[in-house]
């Protein structure tokens, strides 16, 4: 076994893996941005190296500083995590040609299933059901439209070199197309240095099915079981459980047996995800597979009494698998929720700021929580805005269901926005009850899950914002902003009479005046583009500029018509919140 791992993460898997290698008797090294100098995975490793400023291209994306930090702590493996460098052949190969075991599969098999036009290939050859698509070499605009009008509408546009829901766009139709395309390819080359492109038929309805798999450097394989990932906004998981519901033992062990096939079929070794589209019908087809440990391991290991991150540890050391297929079963059913730091009542914006409380449920038999924050931390704009995750498990699903809403009425945050009551509110829902749930439940029941706010607007993935002027407001007592009575002055009010004068809008996204409107950037974020000049006539909803926040990309749209006047920031600046983007002059100003 290793004497000395380095984390080349961040966060709750940052202390998720800490966790595993302490209880094996590793010591651990954690490795920091500027931005996590007092983090929670900082003070719980035995040792922490500073990588670089807070953005992650100069941190947690740079792997010969990680590499450096390894030699200089004398680690003799590193663990990747999920995200930044986890499924990087080249961050991979580097550890090896160091001397430094990486803690996943072997280059090879990362580039092989990192291009998903290649994946395609290997897992025809293997036999693996695909959906029908396009990934051919040709990528200019006419072709991949005209391949889109040849496999059908509404068809997925997805990037060739990424996962984890950057550069995907459902498209509905030829006029679409354009748009969606530029926009799919902008969030590749930001993602994954790359804008190749493949299309793929859209499954009407689909579930999201995922396989756990795992294999070791002496031939043995194994699966364990499955889950079900279909709750998803804006491509990314929301709720995630084990065992998918309604699966039958035939179904699951015919999935099993072609995660496995897809495992060898790229000579796999370590902690891998073979993931599949699922129709009404109940046939599957493969989607991708994850050369890693996903987030939602929790829900697996619950359901089988294993400790995975364990496994991936003694997997790397070239110990044979810790159990074989027939040792494995599933017991009772895990449900996890991922805790945002987000505002569901404006669209999911990312959310920063202190967390002047924090409490999460007693951790139990029943209960547990995978957190990457404490009370007093500070959440900022550079890095996904997942705080933590609760993980229940019970019996069966019903009890479980109950679980789940239990643990979130205990869980209280204050400082920043969450999603807790929307996350209350799906588990909460009859259809999910039901279990009669695909990727589309989100978007489907949005009006009932969201009654007093949007759930996201605009583009399912880009997140399109449209701030709009502040109601005039009849008193203090109706604000929602941050006045209290009997403390010190902290803001600056504007009050109004009851004939509706100007009032307060320092707390919206975007200011009316007099002939004119203020946009204010609705979240901290770095500027990427700028898609209006000024001088230019614009309508009410037309996309200005885009902001980046989080990983996430989301378009500030004009709430009126007018004429812009210059922007305040340029391409690349990073603006706070509340920061005065732009002005538009409306007509007869």
């Amino acid at each position: 076994m290793f004497n000395k791992l380095l984390i080349a993460n961040r966060g709750e898997i940052a202390c998720r893996v800490i966790r595993a290698a302490k209880g094996l008797g590793i010591e651990t090294i954690a490795v920091y941005s500027e931005a996590d100098a007092e983090a929670l995975h900082v003070s719980q490793a035995d040792q922490a190296i500073a990588i670089g400023p807070a953005p992650a291209e100069q941190s947690y994306l740079d792997a010969d500083k990680l590499v450096a930090a390894a030699r200089q702590a004398g680690a003799d493996a590193v663990h990747p995590g999920y995200g930044f460098l986890a499924e990087n052949a080249d961050f991979a190969q580097a550890c090896a040609e160091h001397g430094i075991v990486f803690v996943g599969p072997p280059p090879a098999a990362i580039a092989a299933m990192g291009s998903k036009v290649e994946a395609r290939r290997i897992m025809q050859q293997a036999g693996v059901p695909v959906t029908p698509g396009y990934h051919g070499t040709e990528q200019d605009e006419a072709t991949l439209l005209a391949e889109a009008e040849r496999i059908g509408f509404p068809v997925m546009l997805k990037a060739a070199l990424g996962g984890g829901g950057r550069g995907m766009r459902e498209v509905e139709s030829a006029g679409d197309f354009g748009g969606a395309l530029k926009a799919a390819r902008r969030e590749a080359r930001a993602a994954f240095g790359d804008d190749e492109m493949l299309l793929e038929k859209l499954v009407p309805r689909p579930r999201h099915v995922e396989i756990q798999v795992f294999c070791d450097h002496h031939g043995n394989a194994a699966h364990l079981f499955e889950r079900d990932c279909s709750v998803q906004r804006r491509h990314q998981k929301v709720l995630e459980e084990a065992p998918a519901p309604g699966l039958d033992e035939k179904q699951r062990a015919a999935l099993g047996q072609l995660a496995i096939a897809a495992a060898r079929a790229i000579n796999y070794a370590g902690a891998g995800t073979v993931e599949f589209i699922m129709d009404e019908e109940g046939a599957c087809y493969f989607m991708e597979m994850n050369t890693r440990l996903q987030v939602e391991h929790p829900v697996t290991e619950l359901v089988t009494g294993q400790d995975l991150v364990a496994w991936q540890l003694k997997v790397a050391a070239g110990e044979p698998l810790p159990a074989t297929q027939e040792q494995l079963a599933l017991r009772g059913h895990a449900l996890e929720a991922r805790l945002y730091a987000e505002d569901p009542d404006k669209g999911f914006l990312p959310a920063t700021g202190r967390l002047n409380r924090l409490r999460f449920p007693e951790e139990s038999a029943h209960v547990r929580v995978d957190a990457g924050v404490r009370q007093g931390d500070v959440i900022t704009m550079h890095y996904d805005p997942m705080m933590a995750k609760l993980i229940v498990w019970d019996e069966d699903r019903a009890r479980c269901l109950q679980r789940m809403s239990d643990a979130l009425q205990q869980t209280e945050v204050d400082g920043v926005a969450t999603n807790i009551g929307f996350l209350a509110a799906v588990v909460a829902h009859p259809a999910f009850q039901a279990a009669d749930i695909d990727t589309g439940f989100i978007e489907r029941h949005r009006a009932e899950l969201l009654p007093d706010g949007d759930g996201g607007g605009g583009h399912p993935t880009l997140g399109k914002q449209k701030p709009t002027a502040a109601p005039a407001l009849a008193s203090p007592w109706e604000a929602t902003d941050n006045w209290w009575l009997n403390l010190p002055e902290g803001a600056r009010l504007s009050l109004s009479d009851e004939t509706g004068g100007p009032a307060a809008a320092t707390s919206r996204a975007a200011e009316r005046q007099p002939g004119a409107t203020r946009l204010l950037a609705p979240m901290p974020g770095r500027i990427i583009e700028i898609t209006a000049a000024a001088g230019q006539q614009v309508k009410e909803g037309d996309t200005l500029l885009i902001l980046e926040a989080m990983k996430m990309e989301h378009a500030v749209a004009a709430p009126c018509a007018g004429v812009l006047e210059a922007h305040r920031y340029a391409v690349g600046d990073i603006v706070a919140e509340q920061a005065e983007l732009l002005i538009i002059r409306t007509p007869g100003a």
